[in-house]
């Protein structure tokens, strides 16, 4: 007995203690990412002598901040509503629809995952530079929206998939015996139901598409956003401001996964009433 219940607060321990490393593995570079947005000094050197909020507005009166910010706002929207689309379609067909190489269709639905960022992006731009010339035009933030979309439509679809898997489709068939047609079956019954699968591919894809580096870096041309804005800074010198920047884009992304989550829990507790 005592043998046993010493092994249990072992693996309790060893448990707790490996998700106390994460957390701190994962937190404290944010955290001091923080601290040192709030100081005074033009070198991040520790320990910080003084503090100050003048590098948030010296970031706000930079002229390329605000454009980098209005690109990063359009092609995250642009990458979420589309590749949750796709990947919405193809979770349904994946899941649910009988046919033909449908075996072939998964494989090529998971292809973009399997190539590194910066390999895919160096593939892309190569592919962009050769159908530019023919068809006149060059590198620009459409090219790095197309770019985003094929790489994050797979993980929006395997997001939704799963909501798929557990979908009771006897619904469908109910609403279709008491007269609705397809199109209202998959308005007021399906899509619902699939909901919160989609808003966490939504919310995913977004953030995914926020902070992307190498296919934005790729494929967008002269286009700035935030991440090649961050990079053409630091490749000068480092500086708060960046800093500065990083804490003001972590904490909406953290209140939009808070959102998330929470919207989540709504809808399971609706569904169990």
């Amino acid at each position: 007995m005592i043998a046993d219940r010493f092994e249990r607060r072992l693996v309790d321990a060893i448990l707790y203690g490996s998700v106390l490393a994460i957390l701190v593995f994962f937190y404290i570079p944010i955290i001091t990412l923080v601290v040192f947005s709030f100081t005074e000094s033009r070198f991040l050197t520790y320990p910080i002598e003084s503090y100050s909020t003048k590098w948030y507005f010296e970031l706000i009166a930079d002229k390329d901040f605000l454009p980098a910010l209005g690109n990063s706002a359009l092609l995250a929207v642009t990458t979420c509503i589309l590749a949750t689309a796709l990947g919405t379609a193809g979770a349904i067909a994946w899941i649910r629809l009988q046919f033909r190489f449908k075996r072939v269709f998964q494989i090529i639905s998971f292809a973009p995952l399997l190539f590194p960022q910066l390999l895919l992006g160096v593939v892309m731009l190569l592919w962009f530079s050769v159908l530019g010339n023919w068809l006149e035009f060059s590198p620009s933030l459409w090219t790095a929206a197309i770019g985003h979309i094929i790489y994050i439509t797979p993980f929006a679809l395997v997001i939704v998939a799963v909501q798929v898997v557990g979908f009771d489709d006897t619904l469908e068939d109910a609403a279709r015996d008491l007269g609705a047609s397809d199109i209202e079956v998959l308005k007021e019954v399906t899509l619902p139901l699939l909901w919160p699968g989609i808003m966490s591919a939504a919310i995913f894809a977004f953030l995914l598409s926020w902070g992307n580096f190498y296919l934005t870096y790729s494929l967008s041309g002269t286009a700035r956003t935030l991440p090649t804005y961050v990079f053409s800074g630091i490749a000068v010198g480092s500086s708060p401001i960046y800093p500065a920047l990083a804490t003001l884009t972590f904490v909406p992304s953290l209140l939009l996964v808070g959102f998330a989550d929470f919207y989540r829990r709504k809808l399971a507790k609706r569904k169990t009433v």
